[in-house]
């Protein structure tokens, strides 16, 4: 591996304001709805929950960088031509012995999706503490880690708790999409990762979905998952943030969804920004909810995320999201 270089966050000499971390994907996808077992066609896209974030971000113009590794493969060298051309930074992005996570993705004529995963033992599953320089994180505004890295190995948990610790002392705000795949771990596993999480946490995403698996009820999961600032993404029904003391609503954009994997990330972005260009938390949620379904409406675990210059169209507002 590369030595750090210079630990000061950075891109192009400019000062990042996100940083994320996780676990990069290759994701092979059908042209058409059936079985993955009658197709002889598939789609190769780039994804992974914080890779979508990072690449939504970059487009809204939000300075990013992405920590994770990948193997030393051609799926690898797809992944970090990826976040170059979209301009995340890639200080601490590695290529490492093993190999790059990949997934299969079908979707059946009802509608049902399935997933099916081949990321065990990967290059981004050994994520570990000191896997980069914390001074990395000196004058970002945002942390932003998912509860899909936790869950892929211990290493990867360890890695967590020590990038959230590492960003506390350098008075960095934590974000943490609570993501729960349970493919990848139980609930009570999940649960007690976020207890020992949560007092780190300062802005939580989380879906009524996860909150009935994790808790059974949406009411227990928010009073059990207590931070500065909670998101609930509600789907079609919108979203709700709870900040001091008082719940803000922000509707759904209705559209007809034909890939609805990296919405929740793309959601995420559209929130980060927004805190990160100090819009109030009615525009965050709005915000938050264009993103989502621009991604949605697309295939691919990104490629609809808009860029900056497209959301005054799109939101069909005089409001311009500057800071």
């Amino acid at each position: 591996l590369r030595p750090w270089g210079s630990a000061t966050a950075c891109l192009g000499g400019t000062m990042l304001e996100v940083v994320t971390a996780g676990e990069p994907l290759v994701a092979l996808v059908p042209q058409e709805p059936g079985h993955l077992r009658g197709k002889r066609l598939l789609e190769v896209y780039v994804g992974g929950a914080e890779v979508n974030v990072a690449v939504a971000l970059a487009r809204l113009g939000v300075k990013v960088g992405f920590v994770g590794r990948v193997g030393e493969d051609e799926l690898g060298a797809m992944v970090e031509e990826r976040l170059r051309a979209e301009g995340v930074d890639l200080t601490h992005f590695r290529r490492a012995p093993g190999f790059t996570g990949l997934y299969l993705r079908e979707y059946l004529p009802l509608g049902q999706g399935r997933v099916f995963y081949y990321r065990k033992g990967s290059a981004g599953s050994a994520l570990a503490p000191g896997a980069f320089d914390p001074d990395y994180l000196e004058g970002v505004r945002f942390l932003h880690l998912s509860g899909i890295t936790p869950a892929l190995s211990p290493e990867a948990r360890a890695f967590s708790l020590w990038a959230m610790e590492e960003a506390k002392r350098r008075g960095v705000r934590v974000s943490l999409d609570v993501n729960y795949r349970q493919t990848l771990w139980p609930p009570e596993e999940a649960r007690g990762f976020l207890e020992r999480a949560l007092p780190g946490v300062d802005l939580l995403f989380l879906s009524e979905e996860e909150a009935e698996l994790l808790f059974g009820r949406v009411e227990e999961a928010l009073r059990a998952l207590s931070a500065p600032e909670v998101v609930l993404k509600r789907g079609a029904k919108g979203a709700w943030a709870f900040v001091d003391g008082r719940r803000a609503e922000g509707s759904a954009f209705v559209v007809e969804a034909v890939d609805p994997v990296g919405a929740g990330d793309a959601f995420a972005a559209g929130y980060l920004a927004g805190a990160v260009w100090g819009l109030p938390v009615e525009e965050r949620l709005r915000l938050a909810n264009l993103l989502g379904a621009s991604v949605a409406a697309s295939r691919g675990d990104h490629e609809g995320a808009p860029y900056r210059e497209d959301l005054e169209v799109l939101l069909k507002a005089t409001q311009t999201f500057m800071r």
